[in-house]
């Protein structure tokens, strides 16, 4: 069993800080959550995801973090290129500056709250190897799988190693997986939960990521485009002005590099 975190004071005194300016979202669909731990995989929506699911979603599950952001001599070129780089050329200066002084907010915040620290390299065994543990104690695991190319107005392509999960908790336990799409809609204070998607075992894993991934984008997507119109957050940092719509005719635009 994995030893509980003991949470710092200030850690807690932040959390309760930005529940004070933070409103609760309304969960809708929480009742199509599975009795059995499983996998949430929700849009990233920027800072709103991890917030989302570490204050307030139910069940309180356990947070897939990148672990750069964990560590403080990976936090500023990790923080900068995954959520700065793309600024206009005159502004990078000042994110790079912003990336060393957010260090030791970071590693405070990320090696406090419920996550799992998620790697691209050698160290990914360890984090499958927590990630399995957490889920056979009985907490369900949040991720928020989106990199760096557009796939529609909701959402960002999907990495798809995460759905490998599945695969290796079905040979430590012989049970299928499930993986939920979650909607986080900040702007509409709601987060949708959709149905659960199950993980086959008798299929080739390649067949699965693609299956499992292109069924999760879907479900997210459907959900997003079945609710009022509303500006979504994306999962890059742009413009504020360059919000897509849910709309299912909204695109983004070159102008979203802001170069």
């Amino acid at each position: 069993m994995r030893e509980k975190k003991k949470r710092n004071i200030l850690f807690l005194f932040i959390c309760a800080l930005i529940r004070l300016f933070y409103r609760r979202p309304v969960f809708i669909g929480a009742e199509k959550l599975p009795e059995e731990p499983c996998v949430l995989v929700g849009n990233h929506t920027q800072m709103n995801g991890p917030i989302i699911g570490e204050l307030y979603f139910p069940g309180k599950p356990t947070i897939w973090c990148a672990g750069e952001m964990m560590r403080f001599k990976e936090v500023p070129a990790y923080a900068y290129t995954d959520f700065w780089s793309f600024k206009p050329r005159w502004q990078r200066p000042f994110f790079k500056l912003l990336s060393y002084l957010i260090t030791p907010l970071s590693v405070l915040l990320f090696n406090n709250a419920r996550t799992i620290a998620v790697y691209h390299d050698t160290r990914l065994v360890t984090t499958y190897r927590a990630s399995i543990e957490t889920l056979r104690e009985g907490s369900s695991i949040l991720i928020f799988p989106e990199k760096n190319e557009r796939w529609n107005n909701i959402l960002y392509e999907f990495q798809d190693k995460f759905i490998d999960l599945a695969r290796f908790y079905y040979k430590k336990t012989g049970k299928a997986l499930s993986f939920v799409p979650v909607y986080n809609a900040p702007a509409l204070h709601e987060t949708i939960i959709g149905d659960p998607i199950p993980f086959d075992p008798a299929r080739p894993i390649d067949g699965e990521r693609a299956r499992l991934c292109a069924a999760l984008k879907d479900a997210i997507t459907a959900m997003a485009v079945s609710l009022p119109e509303h500006t979504v957050v994306p999962y890059r940092n742009i413009p504020k002005r360059l919000y897509p719509k849910n709309i299912p005719c909204e695109v983004y635009t070159h102008e979203e590099t802001g170069r």
